[in-house]
């Protein structure tokens, strides 16, 4: 436990100085805001703090700070320290950059952000990224909710074979479909903020229950190889560098989180809210990676035989979460374990509540990132959207290859861990275009000294997303000797072109209207 109180003072003493730091480098001021001078009624409408900061934490917060530290803690309790160093110095300063650079501008969307201080061929890259972001979110939160409610609410098994596993699935899948098309989701949004509160709830009694119960964790100075899981092992098996950190994902820094800074921007009513809406609000995601990662090792620690979970190494060189059901051993998914979590730090009825705050949380995710897609292509290749029909037909090739996805996710063994790491890829490699803009944005504005804060962990993370893609099985296939070489050429190749663009002073000048 003092591991963790550690990570959390880390993260909340580190949260204060580099928040502070970020506004000392921005300068916030009090100059009218996109919510005052472009006021319509509807987009740009002035909202009081606490509401927006509410809204940013519900658009970035889902099941991502929650899967993730789930399967990134059995590299050991490594975890606990890095998730909160990396969350202060490295999300929480995307986030807040990016955020503050939009209100600056005048409420701009991110790729015109990027655009603007980068280039256009970059601009094109990052449209492919966004575009991959977001159908991997898609598929994902059909998985994970789906998994969770049949398993936990309903008490099916969730196997592959089983019907309702299927039938749980096309739910959402039509579900995500009607409202790719239609509007529905300002109905489910009526009561979003609700199902935010639940999930923090969830986090904060997890983390009570952790504290008042003393949960068994493992001290990141002690012996690493327990009798009920030997994370030392794991730990020199499984490429901490980069696995761990594709893994983890949202808990430490999420490219996504930057797609929705357009919509915040465009209503805080003072720059000077910027730090409480954007940095503070990723702190607080860094909490709940936090407790999911600690409660998952107690469960560990725990074992079956005590209402925990054991790990096994299936035939298939995967290691599986284990379940005691009838006396015998049971293997579960990942995403089962947030259940086994919930009901066993906060009772049937606590847990029964926090399910399905996090069940229904990716899903009014998941419907607006596949009809963000849909608006993505249409916009980049001028295709109408005016009617049903031809919105119609945009999607159905989106939720063809969803579809696909999905079920190879599903039936392949391995599936859903390929299925989140190249999601979780996908989404720290989209972070990079932003923390570039921000590192751009500072040099061309003479605060060079200070660049490093983005560009720092702009390197590092383009480091780590080469090094996986060069060496995946379903990229370039290199040994990582080879990955670990290229991975750090391409990170300086990264940092030498912001240097160079912005010592080149210049901005990408927008297209003729």
């Amino acid at each position: 436990m003092a591991t963790f109180m550690i990570g959390l003072v880390i993260l909340i003493v580190g949260g204060f100085i580099i928040g502070r730091l970020c506004d000392h480098v921005f300068q916030p001021d009090d100059r009218e805001t996109p919510a005052f001078s472009r006021q319509d009624g509807v987009d740009y409408v002035p909202m009081p703090t606490w509401k927006n900061a509410l809204i940013n934490l519900l658009n970035i917060a889902g099941t991502g700070p929650i899967l993730g530290p789930i399967q990134g803690i059995l590299f050991g309790p490594i975890a606990l320290l890095t998730i909160p160093i990396g969350n202060v110095i490295g999300g929480a300063v995307h986030d807040y950059f990016a955020g503050m650079i939009c209100t600056r501008d005048g409420g701009a969307q991110m790729p015109e952000m990027v655009r603007k201080y980068t280039n256009k061929t970059v601009f094109w890259i990052y449209d492919a990224f966004v575009c991959l972001l977001l159908l991997l979110v898609g598929t994902v939160f059909i998985y994970t909710p789906g998994d969770i409610a049949a398993t936990q609410v309903f008490g099916f098994s969730g196997a592959p074979t089983e019907v309702s596993t299927w039938v749980i699935y096309g739910v959402i899948f039509i579900y995500y479909l009607v409202a790719t098309v239609f509007p529905i989701d300002k109905i489910i949004g009526r009561v979003y903020p609700i199902f935010g509160a639940i999930l923090v709830f969830s986090a904060i009694g997890v983390f009570a229950a952790m504290v008042i119960f003393h949960y068994p964790l493992v001290e990141v100075w002690g012996d690493w190889a327990t009798t009920s899981f030997d994370y030392a092992a794991y730990f020199k098996a499984g490429h901490f560098v980069p696995i761990f950190f594709v893994t983890v994902a949202c808990g430490i820094l999420s490219g996504f989180h930057s797609s929705q800074t357009a919509l915040v921007a465009r209503t805080i009513k003072s720059e000077k809210d910027g730090r409480m809406t954007f940095y503070n609000m990723m702190v607080v995601e860094g909490f709940i990676a936090m407790v999911w990662a600690a409660g998952t090792m107690a469960l560990i620690q725990f074992t079956a035989a005590n209402g925990g979970i054991t790990m096994q190494l299936s035939d298939k060189g995967v290691w599986q979460y284990m379940i005691q059901k009838g006396g015998e051993l049971v293997a579960i998914s990942p995403t089962s374990v947030v259940g086994v979590l919930c009901r066993k730090a906060l009772g049937p009825v606590g847990g029964a509540v926090a399910l399905i705050g996090i069940i229904i949380l990716p899903v009014t995710s998941g419907d607006t990132a596949l009809r963000a897609l849909r608006l993505t292509i249409a916009d980049t290749f001028h295709i109408k959207q005016d009617n049903n029909p031809r919105r119609l037909s945009l999607a159905l090739p989106i939720f063809i290859i969803v579809g696909g996805i999905l079920v190879w996710a599903k039936v392949d063994p391995k599936g859903f861990n390929i299925l989140w790491r190249y999601f979780a890829w996908s989404n720290q490699t989209m972070a990079l275009f932003p923390l570039a803009a921000a590192s751009i944005y500072l040099i061309i504005h003479n605060k060079v000294k200070w660049a490093w804060m983005t560009l720092i962990p702009g390197v590092f993370y383009t480091y780590i997303c080469a090094c996986y893609i060069l060496n995946a099985k379903l990229g370039f296939g290199q040994s990582w000797g080879v990955a670990y070489i290229g991975g750090a050429v391409i990170a300086a190749v990264y940092a030498v072109l912001i240097l160079w663009r912005g010592k080149k002073g210049g901005t990408t000048p927008a297209d003729p209207a």
